[in-house]
């Protein structure tokens, strides 16, 4: 079984400099991902074969058929799958990176095994916006982009799609607007909340034993996580869950299916942006 890593730092998802004041440029907040995908292959070091994915620095937020910096997000999502079709990995990595850098590897991976592959989305959102909606960021768009649904241009370049029903949230507590809590309910994609896995993972099993997949890739948006016990990235609404108990959960879901896919996703590193800010200023440096 070949394995890779593919280091994702899009940022163009992300329209996130608003909730970042502590930032002043809001250029550096903007592309604060970018960073973060870097840091975080640089605290995981591994020996398995490495990629990255070329992402443009380019500060341009224009919005395009309801997606912001849709061009830079199609040729990215096309280099990617680049990537993937020549290197033909049987299990994927993934450090983002905003969220739709699951998009491509995970729909790659549910091509490779023939649909046989059951998708777990560990986030404080549920990601299913959709083009014309009021937030035009792509990372709220990832799950959406995984069933098939949006953007007929980037879609189309996609290997495959899922089914709702090969969907579960994991951690959903912020479902930003009354129509996404609508559209959720039409799609009738299973979630757990923070307060019902926080102790056990029993309904998240219960649902992988059910959902008839032998195969499981795992999105972990850093969103999902307290504040309170850690602020690793954008979101810092409360009620999230312990770091400890992210890691039992995705720990468990592994030794119940194979574990295909996962990526790492959403990382703000605020601290390590001003630092940078900081260095850059510094005379002689």
């Amino acid at each position: 079984m070949k394995k890779i890593r593919l280091i994702y730092p899009q940022w163009q998802g992300g329209d996130i400099a608003r909730w970042i004041p502590e930032i002043e440029d809001v250029s550096l907040s903007a592309r604060g991902y970018h960073l973060g995908a870097e840091l975080l292959d640089f605290l995981s070091p591994s020996e398995d074969e490495k990629y990255t994915v070329p992402v443009s620095l380019d500060y341009k937020r224009v919005i395009k058929d309801g997606i912001l910096d849709k061009d830079d997000i199609l040729f990215q999502t096309r280099s990617a799958l680049d990537i993937l079709e020549k290197a033909s990995p049987d299990k994927i990595v993934t450090l983002g990176g905003e969220c739709s850098v699951s998009v491509v590897p995970f729909t790659y991976l549910n091509r490779r095994y023939d649909g046989d592959v059951a998708v777990v989305w560990i986030d404080a959102h549920p990601d299913i916006t959709l083009p014309g909606d009021v937030y035009s960021g792509y990372h709220a768009m990832a799950v959406t982009a995984l069933m098939g649904k949006g953007d007929e241009e980037i879609i189309n370049t996609l290997p495959s799609r899922f089914s709702p029903s090969d969907i579960l949230f994991v951690g959903l507590r912020d479902w930003e607007r009354d129509e996404i809590v609508h559209r959720h309910e039409s799609y009738g994609i299973s979630y757990c909340s923070p307060s019902s896995v926080s102790d056990d993972s029993a309904k998240i099993l219960s649902w992988l034993e059910k959902c008839g997949k032998s195969r499981v890739v795992i999105h972990f948006d850093m969103d999902v996580l307290d504040p309170k016990d850690i602020v690793a990235a954008v979101g810092t609404v409360d009620g999230g869950l312990s770091l400890r108990s992210t890691v039992r959960i995705i720990n468990d879901i592994a030794r119940k299916k194979e574990l295909v896919g996962i990526t790492v996703a959403e990382p703000m590193p605020r601290v390590a942006i001003r630092l940078k800010q900081m260095l850059s200023e510094l005379p002689l440096i």
